[in-house]
């Protein structure tokens, strides 16, 4: 009960601050819903600090004004296949965020990943208001990153593998190892991708060595990949990366 010497335009203000924050919650929650597959409750809960209870009651709102959420029980909420929303607006921030990590990925070696990026924000670019436009285009000419200056490709790999990676399908390489000065053919079971600043590595389980090795991209030297899908691996990248870093505190010391 509120106290009788709060004033009506207080309590009309708190309603509609409540409502806002709701609304752009409800528009957060079916933005995410559209980047993951599955969502628990708990998960949403804990990414806008807000209790379980509201969650469902911003799912039945959903619901009700017309979404189609699927609910599986014991793992979350997805939605519909084939249900999309209007592109998303993008704030003058978040646009400056895009732009900047484009001018970050069009110094990276690798052809096939700058290629898909420039792509990708171009359609970003085209759903952006004239005047965030025009600023983007003002600090995208105005944004510089010294490394890499000549623009090198080395590999143009990093987009094959990736949809490789995502369908488990098994990769057929050839690949130079200057150490060596030798070149080998493998089979490889393409597992995990990461950078070290410019140069990108694919982690996979090689079937000439029968484990998992790291080959650097631009050592590669011809790839297909193959009709055959291998088993997806249980293992996650973190529990790789600790289970190299044991191998290398057990190695004994010369």
């Amino acid at each position: 009960m509120l106290p009788a010497t709060v004033p009506i335009w207080t309590v009309r203000k708190m309603d509609y601050n409540n409502d806002t924050k709701r609304l752009s919650r409800l528009a957060a929650i079916l933005t995410i819903l559209q980047t993951k597959r599955l969502l628990t409750a708990s998960e949403l809960a804990h990414k806008f600090s807000v209790s379980n209870r509201t969650i469902y009651r911003d799912i039945k709102a959903l619901e009700q004004a017309g979404v189609p959420i699927l609910t599986e029980d014991g793992k979350g909420y997805s939605l519909m296949e084939g249900y999309r929303i209007p592109p998303v607006m993008f704030t003058e921030s978040e646009a400056n965020a895009l732009i900047t990590a484009e001018q970050l990925i069009l110094k990276n070696k690798d052809a096939s990943f700058v290629k898909e990026y420039s792509e990708a924000i171009n359609k970003i670019k085209s759903v952006l208001r004239n005047n965030t436009k025009d600023k983007a285009n003002l600090l995208s000419d105005r944004t510089a990153f010294r490394q890499n200056a000549y623009n090198d490709r080395t590999s143009n790999y990093l987009s094959t593998l990736q949809l490789a990676l995502t369908n488990f399908n098994f990769v057929r390489i050839k690949y130079h190892s200057p150490d060596t000065n030798q070149t080998t053919e493998r089979t490889i079971e393409p597992f995990a991708i990461y950078s070290t600043q410019e140069n990108w590595l694919l982690i996979a389980f090689c079937s000439l060595r029968k484990d998992f090795r790291a080959f650097r991209l631009d050592r590669i030297q011809n790839l297909t990949t193959l009709n055959e899908q291998f088993e997806p691996h249980k293992m996650t990248l973190q529990e790789y990366f600790e289970i190299c870093k044991e191998k290398y505190f057990s190695q004994p010391l010369t």
